[in-house]
């Protein structure tokens, strides 16, 4: 397991991955020591993976220090057994650690949840723009991502869309004019009110959202002409939303000098004036 930025796992670690292969393992810890990879931690088998979250998951994180969770769930593809990858770097860990940890993180692929046929079918809608609103919330037993509700929604409808407690995925088409066009742009919004929600739900949504948005780009066809995250509702105003989408170019208001006369008989230009030259004397 190594890094772009060249920091290796230990030995130990690296044996310990090739050892989790067979499925008996359900969790483990990574740790950052003098710029290498390290086994924090493990847990074997217990019971249902959602039935050993908690019980496993959350003591290991500590307040000061950040640190890598693999967690194996029971769902398999063509490559085994799926894992949840959790980047763990908490706000009270010292700023050196933290920064190791976030240069160092490496992305892996998210989870995946099936669509439920009823989501499906609001996106083909949506699509169509048969509907401009859907929104879609993780079934945490289940695994699976399920319609909330497709009501039609208008810009000031928004933040009152946002649950205050939970989290969401949305969809919206949003409707507006830009340099006098008329468009039709779809956004996608994550709705994450922060520490409302539990680990669980925070890290279940957070990985599940890039597979969602792979499968609806590239199995649907959804042109998606921005994506969003939000903790607040509040948040979602015509200005923000339309500054989202057609952010301003920021333009350097760079004071360029004129260009200087060629040096020779006439001299470099002088700024400053002296008696005389406007034509009056001192």
């Amino acid at each position: 397991m190594t890094h772009q930025t060249g920091i290796h796992a230990t030995t130990e670690l690296r044996d310990f991955f090739a050892k989790a292969r067979n499925g008996s393992v359900r969790l483990i810890k990574v740790i950052i020591e003098d710029e290498q990879l390290v086994l924090g931690a493990h847990k074997e088998l217990s019971r249902r993976w959602d039935a050993d979250y908690d019980a496993f998951v959350l003591p290991l994180l500590d307040e000061q220090q950040p640190c890598y969770v693999l967690y194996r769930l029971d769902s398999q593809n063509a490559q085994g057994y799926e894992w949840l990858f959790i980047s763990w770097s908490p706000d009270s860990s010292p700023v050196k650690t933290e920064i190791s940890v976030e240069s160092k993180h490496q992305t892996l692929q998210g989870l995946a949840f099936p669509l439920q046929p009823d989501a499906q079918q609001a996106i083909q809608a949506l699509k169509q723009k048969k509907i401009n609103y859907i929104q879609l919330k993780l079934d945490l037993e289940r695994e699976t991502i399920d319609l909330v509700h497709t009501s039609p929604t208008e810009i000031a409808d928004l933040p009152k869309r946002i649950p205050q407690d939970s989290a969401r995925y949305h969809f919206f088409l949003y409707k507006h004019s830009h340099e006098g066009d008329y468009l039709e742009s779809v956004v996608f919004i994550y709705s994450m009110p922060g520490y409302k929600c539990s680990i669980k739900e925070r890290m279940l949504y957070s990985s599940c959202k890039s597979r969602l948005l792979d499968t609806v780009e590239q199995e649907f066809c959804l042109e998606i002409a921005k994506k969003i995250e939000i903790d607040d509702g509040a948040e979602l105003t015509a200005e923000f939303l339309y500054e989202e989408v057609h952010p301003k170019q920021h333009a350097f208001k760079q004071a360029f000098a004129k260009p200087k006369g060629p040096v020779g008989k006439r001299g470099q230009k002088r700024l400053i004036k002296g008696p005389g030259e406007n034509g009056e004397d001192s």
